[in-house]
């Protein structure tokens, strides 16, 4: 028994120092820009059904499915710390192509709404919320990630579809998170 206990830490400690580690390493260099033909001018984000669509006017360019914060299905994101996922009109205001995660687009919540909202709750809001690949070094792990919802807030897809997103939607783009 206290065998197994010993191995189990040893894991648990390898996969902190591994993840640590492939953070620093980075997610290498993001894709090349797609045609603007095919760039998103609207993000839509429907928690319900984990979804996730790119849309050219009204026609939609790309879906995927998507994973969300640990209570995404609790509601809009009220708080720091509370692991939900946004609700509302935002856009996609930086990108990080040095992420913890392969690749990330950074959401501009909290907007002015949220921000009173906190406030009289007498929390802070929040931030850093992204959409973003799996963390670096995980990428093994690809559809699986879509099994439970694994964020503190955030919106996950696989690599590979990371890094279509990353080339289909610009900075500035808007993006509307649906309950």
């Amino acid at each position: 028994m206290r065998n197994t206990f010993i191995v189990l830490a040893a894991v648990i400690i390898g996969l902190f120092v591994y993840t640590k580690l492939m953070a620093r390493v980075g997610s290498g260099s993001p894709p090349p820009d797609v045609p603007l033909e095919q760039q998103a001018d609207l993000v839509r984000v429907y928690k319900a059904e984990r979804r996730m669509i790119l849309l050219k006017g009204d026609t939609p360019i790309s879906t995927y499915r998507i994973s969300l914060g640990r209570a995404a299905d609790e509601g809009p994101k009220q708080q720091e710390g509370d692991e939900k996922t946004p609700e509302g009109r935002y856009e996609i205001d930086w990108r990080n192509p040095k992420s913890m995660a392969h690749l990330s687009l950074h959401i501009s919540y909290p907007n002015p709404g949220d921000q009173r909202n906190a406030e009289a709750g007498g929390f802070p809001p929040g931030g850093a919320i992204m959409i973003h690949g799996l963390p670096n070094g995980w990428g093994l792990f690809g559809n699986a990630h879509r099994l439970w919802d694994w964020t503190d807030g955030c919106i996950a897809a696989t690599n590979s579809e990371m890094r279509d997103i990353w080339a289909r939607v610009p900075n500035h783009t808007p993006i509307e998170i649906m309950p």
